[in-house]
């Protein structure tokens, strides 16, 4: 995703977002910030200069013991950890979100918001959370958001848009909110993440084909303007892509499989390495030298072997839900925040504005203290 024209990123189950280049800086610390709880899945974090929205499946935000009423979107002071009182409601989880200038864009699996319908799509005043006209009807669900370029980009597993074929991939005129009569790439499984980048739109998944054209398995960049392919950039990931991150030097990903992995290709789609957990990773961002991962592993291997269930099977280092990484090697850092839960983190974003990282997911703890569903390092 993009805020003010700055990259993020981020995940949704993952809505992943993309960072752009970051200061030089030491490692974010491994102590949370104080921050408000949640009583439901966290599934989309975005920032914008010092405010972090917040999106899932909640309806309650717990602040020094107290239940404060958030149907699934909610917004924090993420230098103070106030909680803000930006408060529009969503009928049903929110999926991902994409911040653009004064506008925060949201996807999911809603019918209304704040009582307005919006079918699966909304934008949101970022400062009062007012409903705005952009209004859409979807055939399917959209999963993931990306703004940039002028547009919105959605993917998913939506079939039309407004009665027009759009096949998991569409945009929107970021201007006058109108469907883009001509980007339309369409995919042939379901989107999961979107990264903009000022020449490229990287889109991942469980797709094989994109535009009838085999060999892009699973993850592509395309053209921000045409749709089309840059056939520059062919990776062929073997397995799903749950999020994505691009910076400077390279773009990373996260996926599934027997034993997740974290990979990094260059911008031509040469892999370099490959980093083997025992447990899916969901969200990366690349921040400051360091690659972070989250997802519901619990170990990470010391090399590529896994079993059943993806056991590593030659060693490992306890990493729980997060882990950091070299971004030269996939090295691993000796940065530890352990989660716990099963689902873990879910999503990630990051800030250079002062410097901080964001963690969603369904995980109650990190290092023990109490940390429900939404963490902030910095």
């Amino acid at each position: 995703m993009t805020y003010g024209g700055k990259l993020i990123a981020g995940a949704v189950v993952a809505t992943l977002v993309t960072v752009g280049a970051a200061p030089a800086r030491a490692a974010f610390s491994a102590t949370p910030d104080a921050l408000p709880g949640f009583n439901g899945t966290v599934l989309a974090v975005a920032y914008s200069e010092n405010t972090l929205y917040v999106g899932g499946d909640f309806t309650s935000v717990v602040v020094k013991g107290k239940a404060i009423a958030r149907s699934r979107f909610a917004a924090v002071d993420a230098r103070t950890g106030e909680l803000l009182s930006w408060a529009p409601a969503a009928d049903g989880r929110v999926k991902a979100l994409a911040v653009n200038g004064s506008a925060v864009y949201a996807a999911g699996d809603f019918g209304t918001v704040s009582g307005l319908t919006r079918d699966s799509l909304v934008k949101l005043d970022a400062v009062t959370g007012a409903v705005g006209g952009f209004k859409h009807n979807l055939t399917g669900r959209p999963y993931a958001l990306a703004a940039g370029s002028g547009r919105l980009y959605v993917g998913g597993a939506f079939t039309a848009v407004d009665g027009q074929p759009r096949t998991r991939l569409a945009a929107f005129n970021l201007s006058g909110g109108s469907l883009d009569s001509t980007w339309k790439p369409a995919a042939d499984d379901q989107v999961e993440t979107l990264t903009a980048t000022s020449g490229r739109i990287y889109a991942g998944g469980r797709f094989r084909k994109v535009n009838s054209v085999s060999g892009y398995d699973r993850l592509v960049a395309l053209d921000p303007a045409a749709g089309s392919i840059v056939t520059g950039f062919k990776p062929k990931a073997t397995v799903i892509t749950y999020a994505i991150a691009a910076g400077p030097d390279g773009v990373y990903s996260a996926h599934g499989g027997q034993g997740g992995t974290a990979n990094a290709y260059s911008t031509g789609g040469t892999l370099k390495w490959t980093a083997t957990f025992d447990g899916d990773a969901q969200a990366i961002v690349s921040y400051g030298g360091v690659v972070y991962v989250g997802g519901h592993f619990d170990r990470a291997c010391k090399t590529a072997r896994t079993g059943p269930q993806g056991v590593c099977l030659d060693g490992s280092s306890a990493r729980i839900k997060l882990a950091a990484l070299a971004p030269s090697t996939g090295a691993l850092k000796s940065w530890t925040a352990n989660g716990n839960g099963i689902e873990g983190v879910l999503t990630m974003a990051t800030t250079s504005t002062f410097g901080a990282l964001a963690a969603g997911g369904a995980f109650t703890t990190v290092n023990g203290r109490s940390v429900k569903r939404l963490a902030q390092f910095s």
